[in-house]
């Protein structure tokens, strides 16, 4: 019997939309991809040889559970470069990706009947890691009329007495917004009030644009620090998806207890991928300029083109590398003799008769919304936007 835990909890959207994509195009069908979040870039070349070197040095045993002291050195060294966040190597925790950083955190934090507050949209694991440790996720709605970010007066009207912790996101997955100093601020002010803390998920940190620069929620203030597990990786910087390393930093005391969680899961993340993130934390950052540069002609690209389209609505976002367009005005239209019902059966419609993967926002909280992800190439952005076009002014 499956365990009524694993009943109430939804499988991932994006990588659904992945497999029925890569079942169509084993089937000899040309699928552009804008479905799963993943750079298009290899990882760089100095990093791939540190893993290399690290498998020749004969580093591919067990390390310590919170990871190797190198690494968790380097990341020390980050925060205070990057964010004005003082952390010793032991408010630091490696873990296997940033997911699992975020779910170490909730595990920790959060007991049956709990409340966590998360702000869609979300990205898609958010909640049902909230479900998975029995607690409840409060969801807090925005929209384009806010800019997909909350308010300090929503924050406040959500928190109750069993609230125990907040998701937060930014630069945010699905929507690329990115909340500025000020915002955080504000929301902060609510926060110290409480005891509320606040798990700030910035892993697509390094992904910004038009001048833009990243905070972190807890560099703003300094009584709001000892409130916030501050969650990172080098999936997305460095282009390391399949490398699975992430990393949190917080007070002494959660730090320890997520590392108990670990501990009892997957224990300490790969070896060898932990020397390689210590070589993307420490060596050249010309790689990620680079990324940035290409993901800002792409952004401006798909955006103009997705503005164009009938039935679109959408604005630039600020960071990360998604687009997250309001479909609503298509919604009850028909189209290839198919009734547009919801994104979901838009979704459907568009890969099913364009070859084209994009997912719906049903899974991240606004089902009048769509993902694009521009982590791909010009030329595949061009020929799906075409697609799309056809489609909807055929």
């Amino acid at each position: 019997m499956i365990s009524k835990r694993l009943q109430s909890v939804s499988p991932s959207a994006t990588l659904a939309i992945d497999a029925k994509a890569k079942e169509l195009e084993a089937q000899g069908n040309d699928i552009v991809k804008f479905g799963v979040g993943e750079p298009d870039y290899p990882t760089p070349e100095h990093i791939k040889q540190a893993a290399v070197e690290a498998i020749q040095n004969d580093e591919t045993r067990y390390t310590a559970n919170n990871g190797i002291p190198p690494l968790r050195e380097a990341i020390c060294r980050k925060f205070l470069e990057d964010n004005g966040l003082e952390y010793s190597p032991d408010q630091i925790l490696v873990s296997t990706g940033a997911k699992q950083s975020i779910y170490n955190a909730v595990m920790t934090l959060a007991e049956p009947g709990d409340e966590v507050i998360i702000v869609a949209p979300y990205w898609v694991s958010y909640p049902e890691q909230v479900r998975l440790a029995g607690a409840v996720p409060v969801v807090i709605q925005t929209d384009e009329s806010t800019g997909f970010k909350m308010t300090p007066d929503m924050l406040e009207d959500a928190i109750s007495q069993k609230t125990r912790a907040l998701i937060l996101n930014s630069p945010s997955n699905p929507t690329g917004s990115v909340y500025t100093q000020e915002e955080l601020q504000g929301l902060a002010d609510v926060l110290v009030k409480t005891d509320v803390c606040v798990i700030s998920d910035e892993v697509y940190e390094s992904l910004m644009y038009d001048d833009r620069e990243h905070v972190s929620i807890a560099s703003v203030t300094p009584s709001i620090k000892d409130q916030c597990i501050v969650v990172n990786g080098v999936s997305k910087a460095y282009a390391m998806t399949g490398w699975r390393i992430g990393y949190a930093a917080g007070p002494l005391d959660i730090i320890k207890s997520m590392g108990t969680v670990q501990s009892h899961s997957t224990s300490n993340a790969g070896s060898i991928a932990q020397w390689a993130a210590l070589e993307a934390l420490t060596g050249p950052k010309q790689p990620i300029f680079d990324m940035v540069a290409e993901y800002l002609k792409r952004r401006d690209y798909m955006t103009e083109r997705l503005q164009a389209l009938p039935g679109f609505t959408c604005s630039k976002p600020g960071g990360a590398f998604y687009i997250f367009p309001n479909i609503k005005e298509l919604i009850g239209r028909e189209i290839q003799g198919e009734t547009i019902t919801d994104s979901d059966a838009f979704c459907k419609l568009v890969l099913e008769t364009s070859y084209v993967a994009i997912v719906p926002g049903t899974g991240f909280g606004s089902p009048e919304n769509v993902r694009f992800s521009y982590s791909t190439s010009m030329d595949r952005i061009k020929e799906g936007m075409d697609r799309l076009e056809d489609l909807l002014t055929s």
